[in-house]
């Protein structure tokens, strides 16, 4: 369970010879592979967890629970299926780590973590990767020290930071002023140890893996309609819980991740040819903006075999080239797929007509200022593209008759600025386009799909890596 700094990989796209075809599974949910580790290490017994995403972020977040005094194994059974076990510290039994929390590159582990041990009576020192220790985590430690918390960071919120938790947290009532799943769930998480109701109310819907898993965990959580400050705003939610709780250790199977299934997924649509079938994603319905998004542009995608694994919907995606259009996409979409904006933005520029995407402040704050770099990846490869305020404005090359070929797009140089959903949507744009393009750094694409080059190269991209 090594994680390192990886060293820098650039990378040489030209486009996709003949299409992507075959079948293939994306990796585990990163989302819920994190709350996977945080939860069965907070619980008492066992657990077993499959599909559990391997990436460096994930891999960071396990190392963190173990330093804390959960036992955490990695395992391969008679069939050759991996199953990690976490044998639990209970709700009292987290232990003051004997060294600095090392986060890499992982803004969900940090955020989530902070909940986690804010209302613990342990203290702790935080860290992260150059790239997270930029990003600001006052949107976590204002709602946390209400509870009791202690927080001591960098200027403006910044990592490092030390954590003094609280044995005799204060349960609150607070309202997101940003939709953000990550602080709603280091709230709640805090909650736990906490007497009395924590309340978050969220007036924007924002996926909801943590209180599927508390319930999992045996943990009571509620959801009732916000009332609206405002209409037509009704679709807010109160999500509530009552502390101090103990959670049960229960198996987790960990469905693959609709954010990384993404980037095959538009490359299919885009890449003539293609016909391609991404296995067993999960299509908790407020992952599923992108989905959403792209049926709106005209893309030949069908979700089938829909069940139920491990508490999440989950569904077959088959997915053909053809040609895209226009998209306007609501701001109040945007939690739904705030990962999937950087390759929706690369499959705008393939439509016909300008698309509109609105409502994107929040990219940036995510691993670099998402929304500028978006920008800037499709400037340098000819694309006409503005920002309006927190609007991205995306001037398709289908207006110009190109839209099949994508000769118009492409012969840029992308810096990734160690952003791995950059890289792979440059990767896209280049297996697409009508010219070279050249990345500055593919190697943080591992921290949230390990093997994404090969998968992509067994469907036929023909990348090479220097």
């Amino acid at each position: 369970m090594k994680t390192s700094s990886p060293a820098a990989r650039p990378l040489h796209v030209v486009a996709a010879p003949a299409g992507l075809k075959g079948r293939v599974r994306v990796p585990g949910d990163k989302s819920i592979s994190h709350r996977a580790l945080m939860f069965a290490a907070l619980a008492e017994g066992r657990t077993q967890i499959t599909g559990l995403l391997e990436g460096e972020d994930v891999l960071r977040t396990a190392q963190a629970m173990q330093a804390l005094g959960a036992e955490i194994s990695r395992n391969v059974d008679g069939a050759g299926k991996v199953v990690w076990r976490v044998t639990g510290c209970g709700p009292q039994g987290l232990q003051e780590p004997a060294r600095v929390l090392d986060m890499g590159n992982s803004g969900t582990g940090a955020r989530l973590l902070s909940g986690l041990l804010a209302t613990r009576p342990i203290n702790t020192l935080m860290t992260g990767d150059d790239s997270l220790c930029a990003r600001p985590m006052q949107r976590v430690t204002v709602p946390l020290s209400d509870m009791g918390a202690h927080f001591v960071t960098r200027s403006r919120g910044r990592l490092p930071m030390a954590v003094e938790g609280t044995g005799s947290g204060k349960a609150i009532t607070y309202r997101l002023p940003v939709a953000s799943a990550q602080v709603k769930s280091a709230v709640l998480l805090a909650g736990l140890n906490c007497a009395g109701e924590t309340v978050v109310e969220e007036p924007v819907p924002t996926r909801d893996h943590t209180e599927n898993m508390l319930r999992h965990f045996g943990v009571p959580v509620r959801v009732e309609p916000l009332e609206p400050s405002a209409p037509p705003a009704d679709t807010g939610k109160r999500i509530s819980l009552s502390g101090p709780a103990r959670l049960t250790a229960r198996d987790v199977t960990v469905p693959g991740d609709p954010s990384s299934a993404a980037f095959p997924l538009v490359a299919a649509l885009l890449v003539p040819g293609s016909d391609l079938v991404i296995e067993t994603v999960g299509l908790n319905p407020l992952r599923t903006g992108l989905l959403t998004t792209l049926a709106e542009m005209g893309g030949a995608l069908e979700i089938r075999n829909i069940r139920t694994e491990g508490g999440e919907q989950v569904g077959d995606l088959h997915v053909r080239s053809g040609v895209l259009k226009a998209v306007d996409v609501p701001a109040a979409r945007a939690p739904a797929m705030i990962d999937e904006y950087p390759v929706l933005a690369v499959a705008c520029a393939f439509a016909a007509g300008t698309s509109r995407l609105r409502g994107l402040g929040e990219l940036r704050v995510k691993e670099s200022d998402r929304l500028a770099s978006t920008v800037a990846l499709l400037q340098a490869n000819g694309v006409e593209v503005e920002t309006e305020g927190d609007d991205l404005v995306i001037h398709g090359v289908g207006a110009r008759g190109s839209a099949t070929t994508g000769a118009a797009i492409g012969g840029g140089q992308v810096r990734t600025r160690m952003d791995h959903r950059l890289a792979m949507s440059a990767i896209v744009l280049g297996l697409a386009g009508g010219k070279p393009v050249a990345i500055d750094d593919t190697s943080f694409i591992e921290t949230s799909f390990p093997g994404f080059i090969p998968l992509m190269n067994a469907l036929g991209a023909g990348l090479q890596v220097p």
